[in-house]
């Protein structure tokens, strides 16, 4: 399992993260995103890296 983060100053609220992998992501109330659970299971991680990649700002980090 991985771990991931959003840097919350980056972010933009473009959804991004959300589009890519709704059962890793969620949007706060002002449509920023979160992350619902820091550890990804194995069945999410090619979602959860496709978020980061899409990301314009950079603001996912997978560790």
């Amino acid at each position: 399992m991985k771990k991931v983060v959003i840097d919350a100053a980056a972010c933009d609220g473009q959804g991004y993260c959300k589009r890519f992998a709704p059962e890793v992501f969620d949007l706060d109330e002002w449509g920023y995103g979160k992350v619902i659970n820091e550890e990804i299971p194995d069945a999410s991680r090619p979602a959860a890296e496709a978020a980061a990649e899409a990301c314009p700002m950079q603001a996912i980090k997978l560790l």
